[in-house]
């Protein structure tokens, strides 16, 4: 598959090579599955190879990412709170809780938003609930474009620096994505024993107050 892959990118102008590297990054975003790291080291290795520019390479992933990570975090500014007004957005979070994620996002939000970017599956989630505690743009798009720069910057020159070895390049790749997903079910979980914890004990003061 991976041989297949890299024959279909070669085969293309580089201009087609940018285009879809970039949609690729930026899918990732609405579509977590997409493998858009390992497509990216391939362009770099194209790159590397002569047959595109790994600038543009740079350039088009980057771009491509932090454009629909913005864009989810918008549609959270704009959607989230009608949604989370809703009987079905109650299930999810409740007031206090989204009250609580707010403060968090006011305190935190700029190492949460500039270190998640690193981590599978938070990067699509983290901006979105940005945008539905409604936290100001530039604390937003600050940190996620910084992170994003770091992350394909250094995936384009793997590619670049592969050589003939590109499939050990995407193996270490892989794996580091296995431990980086590792590190996301772990806080996956944590977060979710929080969210049970608080969504319950407001739950228990209520029942406290009938009570009295």
């Amino acid at each position: 598959m991976l041989s297949e892959a890299l024959a279909f990118l070669q085969g293309l102008s580089p201009a087609w090579i940018y285009v879809l590297l970039g949609i690729g990054a930026g899918v990732e975003n609405i579509v977590p599955p997409v493998p858009a790291d390992t497509f990216v080291v391939l362009g770099g290795f194209i790159a590397g190879a002569g047959a595109a520019d790994p600038g543009a390479i740079f350039l088009a992933t980057w771009a491509g990412n932090v454009t629909t990570a913005l864009a989810v975090y918008f549609a959270g500014a704009r959607y989230g709170p009608l949604f989370f007004d809703t009987a079905c957005g109650r299930l999810l979070l409740r007031p206090h809780q989204l009250h609580r994620l707010g403060a968090y996002y006011q305190r935190w939000g700029r190492v949460t938003i500039f270190a998640t970017r690193f981590l599978p599956g938070f990067r699509a989630v983290v901006p979105v609930f940005a945008g539905v505690t409604g936290q100001r743009f530039l604390p937003v798009a600050l940190p996620l474009a910084s992170a994003s720069a770091i992350w394909y910057g250094l995936l384009t020159w793997l590619g670049t620096r592969a050589g003939r070895n590109v499939e050990g390049i995407v193996a270490w790749l892989s794996e580091l994505n296995r431990v980086l997903l590792i590190a996301a079910l772990a806080l996956g979980a944590a977060i979710l024993y929080v969210w049970y914890r608080s969504r319950n004990a407001a739950e228990g003061r209520r029942s406290g107050s009938a009570g009295r």
